[in-house]
């Protein structure tokens, strides 16, 4: 009998795991090509898994909400073409979880049951493995809740219960040792994993008052959160700034806009103009494009530029134009425009968002003059387009000088030091400076 192994797909180089969120097939149900069994997330995007054969789901092997890496195996199909031979294997098969399905809900029933409560008055939660053994020990709500865990969110894992128990329980001096080596490991592993400082820092109390009002983070914002510390821990954060004049830019779009529009169905912003800025300017400075590997640098051949988009919900999304420095105007502002549409309808595809390797944010888009973003890891520099606003400025012809009122805007370059100079961060866009401030007002498109 031929099976075939439904793995959880790369959605991106810095993404080595998600999370499922929901399957849209039971085992027993007929699958086509391409049609998709499961939803996850990662902290970039959401996604459906489409199975790559025909047949019937026979396994589940991850339950929702589970953490997946990229790789493993989620689920298993019986191929169409098996099935005319192994019908009735199948339906054992399926016959076979159902009745292990149906055991696990028994055994679970069993344990919701029992004196020992899945999440405490305090809020801790404790496993079914560890109210099991609990219950069978006949350790009490009381006791289970002195044990420090050594799991993941402080939970008690089941060496820390078995720990508890060999203790011999009743010795209160016992009881102090398990607790002081359940503490003594807890501070080595998050020692291992997380700065000193950091840890002094998470333990500040902060004071809540009655009209405060808490909200938790969502699971793409914990995500976030946790990819954007990981980045300042890993690179040196430096920025250059530097001031464009783009009125030739805005007068050449403004003059082009309706005739673009018209011929082409789209819309031209100034983002797919700035984009192609710096593909040019990362052909003449490639050392930019690259990633870092412990003692190595990785020199990037291919130049795709990410570009942050806002989500419906008001998270950032990074999804990818791949190959930019091959794409003329026209390309680029399709490619600019497929993406962000996409991106607000939360249509993105896991390949979207995958292979980038330098990035740009328009800041600008909120009111920003500008800012300074980090880095999106694994690449070494992020640029920031502040808005475009109307200034005073002097103006130098042969005549000489004068005031006279011109469009200008910041762009603010965040890369890493370790790998990254100063000069070599601010020839980068000053190059993009001269790109934009060359762009001739007859350029046809």
């Amino acid at each position: 009998m031929s099976r075939f192994e439904i793995k959880l797909p790369k959605m991106g180089e810095s993404v080595a795991e998600a999370t499922i969120t929901s399957w849209l097939k039971n085992v027993g149900d007929r699958i086509d090509l391409d049609e998709a069994i499961v939803e996850i997330a990662t902290d970039k995007v959401d996604s459906e898994v489409p199975s790559e054969v025909e047949g019937t789901i026979v396994e589940i092997l991850f339950d929702v909400d589970a953490v997946v890496k990229v790789g493993e195996t989620i689920a298993i199909i019986e191929t169409l073409e098996d099935e005319a031979n192994s019908g009735n294997q199948v339906t054992e098969e399926v016959q076979k979880v159902s009745e292990v399905e149906m055991l696990e809900t028994e055994i679970h029933n069993v344990i919701e049951a029992s004196t020992i409560q899945k999440v405490s008055d305090s809020g801790k939660f404790f496993s079914p493995l560890v109210r099991n053994i609990a219950t069978k020990e006949g350790i009490s709500m009381e006791e289970l809740e002195a044990i420090i865990g050594t799991g993941k969110d402080d939970r008690v894992t089941k060496n820390d219960i078995l720990a508890y128990i060999d203790s011999g329980r009743q010795s209160e001096d016992q009881k102090v040792a398990v607790t002081k080596k359940a503490l003594e490991t807890k501070i080595e592993v998050v020692s291992e994993k997380v700065p000193l400082a950091v840890v002094k820092k998470s333990t500040t109390p902060v004071s809540v008052n009655g009209e405060d009002e808490i909200i938790e983070m969502s699971r793409m914002g914990k995500l976030i959160a946790h990819h954007m510390v990981e980045s300042i821990q890993t690179s040196a954060h430096v920025q250059s700034f530097i001031e464009v004049d783009v009125t030739n830019i805005v007068n050449w779009r403004n003059k082009v806009k309706d005739e673009f529009y018209k011929r082409e169905g789209e819309k031209i912003t100034y983002t797919p103009i700035f984009m192609q800025a710096v593909a040019i300017a990362i052909k003449e400075h490639p050392m930019i494009n690259i990633s870092v590997d412990g003692d190595k640098i990785i020199k990037r051949k291919a130049i795709n530029l990410g570009m942050a988009a806002a989500l419906s919900d008001g998270n950032l999304i990074v999804p990818v134009i791949k190959n930019a420095d091959q794409l003329n105007l026209v390309g680029i502002t399709k490619a600019v425009n497929d993406l962000a549409s996409r991106a607000r309808k939360g249509k993105l595809n896991p390949d979207d968002i995958q292979g980038g390797t330098y990035t740009v944010t328009n800041v600008g888009s909120f009111g920003s003059v500008f800012g300074t973003p980090i880095i999106n890891q694994p690449q070494v520099a992020i640029l920031a387009l502040g808005a475009v606003r109307k200034v005073p400025a002097v103006i130098e012809t042969p005549e000489g000088d004068f005031i006279g009122i011109r469009h200008k805007m910041f762009i603010s370059h965040s890369y890493d030091h370790r790998v990254v100079n100063g000069a070599l961060g601010g020839m980068f866009i000053k190059t993009i400076k001269d790109s934009l401030e060359a762009w001739d007002i007859d350029t046809k498109f």
